[in-house]
């Protein structure tokens, strides 16, 4: 047995790893995806706090490891989860290949996985169109419209991405449509009943007619307003979380957390990153992150740092976050039957 399976078989039995508890929204789930949700809800309800560590590496043809190693050189630590996403921004489309890669060498190496879209808007003709206003998500659902059928050709083509990675072995942390409480996205800032019957949707197809039995799914509101307004039900989601990126790590400036921590599901940073949404100078000291958290948030059980200058990699006390007892990284997790 590796030493990693050792150190991660004693975190598991001081968590109760395994127990009976976590039901997956998918009841069809494999036996690894309920495994995951498992260690998340353990994770989460551990009588000593612990915190997943996390970091985005890069969209579509940019993702891959070398982000992970930078990390794991300048703080002897490989974060404990990976995140990639599906977004091709040259084309205005999709691009897995080098996501799926990524995803399957780091979940080979003992990693979790999240995987996320910038979806092009399927009201657009020939793709494109990430921050289109006004976008009417009922025609999604329209199935006699064209938007329809182009969303239909996007959802078979994310399918086959994740398809993919259940044929090797690897859970995903799915995370749809993220930010949807704002308006920056085509997808956000929309009428919450026609968003969580658009949420469902996906979550059905995917489920039903596509058998992704490998996705834990993700609801990840910005911080901010609404931030339990889009949550699609208990049956359609696994985790929860808020993307916030402020230097300031309390409930004044990040705010919604209370009505995304009081639903029955594991919680997240699914996004963060010091300073502010752009131009962060790479100076912020990660350990404000660490006391925050522990102080304002103690329902955080995970967090996935975003990347350029808001990265682990890219700022200070990096190693002090993930030197912390209270921090769980790649080489501490259970094996989840790989």
């Amino acid at each position: 047995m590796s030493f990693r399976n050792i150190i991660g078989g004693f975190l598991a039995a001081a968590l109760g790893y395994g127990a009976a508890g976590a039901a997956p929204a998918n009841p069809q789930a494999g036996a690894s995806t309920r495994a995951v949700l498992q260690y998340f809800q353990d994770v989460s309800d551990a009588p000593q706090h612990r915190v997943i560590s996390g970091q985005f590496t890069d969209f579509g043809k940019g993702a891959g490891l070398r982000l992970m190693t930078n990390i794991f050189d300048k703080t002897g630590h490989w974060p404990g989860l990976l995140g990639v996403d599906y977004a091709d921004f040259a084309r205005g489309g999709l691009e897995t290949a080098k996501p799926n890669q990524a995803a399957i060498l780091y979940w080979q190496q003992g990693g979790l996985v999240t995987v996320s879209a910038h979806l092009y808007d399927p009201a657009q003709t020939n793709g494109g169109g990430l921050r289109d206003k006004g976008v009417d998500l009922s025609l999604l659902l329209a199935t006699n419209g064209e938007t329809h059928a182009r969303w239909m050709r996007e959802l078979e083509e994310l399918a086959g991405g994740l398809q993919e990675l259940r044929a090797a072995g690897v859970v995903v942390l799915w995370r749809p449509f993220h930010e949807m409480n704002g308006d920056w996205f085509w997808w956000g800032g929309k009428d919450p009943a026609v968003f969580i019957q658009v949420w469902r949707q996906m979550f059905d197809y995917f489920t039903h007619d596509k058998g992704l039995d490998n996705l834990l799914w993700v609801y990840a509101p910005n911080h901010g307003r609404d931030t339990a307004a889009y949550y699609a039900g208990d049956h359609y989601v696994d985790l929860v979380g808020l993307d916030a990126y402020t230097d300031f790590i309390d409930t004044n400036h990040i705010k919604g957390y209370a009505a995304v921590a009081a639903l029955t599901k594991p919680f997240g940073f699914t996004e963060f990153g010091p300073h502010g949404p752009q131009n962060p100078p790479g100076d912020f000291d990660y350990t404000r992150f660490l006391n925050g958290v522990e102080q304002n948030f103690p329902r955080t059980c995970f967090f996935m740092s975003w990347n350029w200058k808001w990265s682990l990699n890219s700022n200070e006390k990096t190693k002090d976050l993930l030197d912390s007892p209270i921090i769980v990284n790649r080489e501490q997790l259970p094996a989840f039957s790989r």
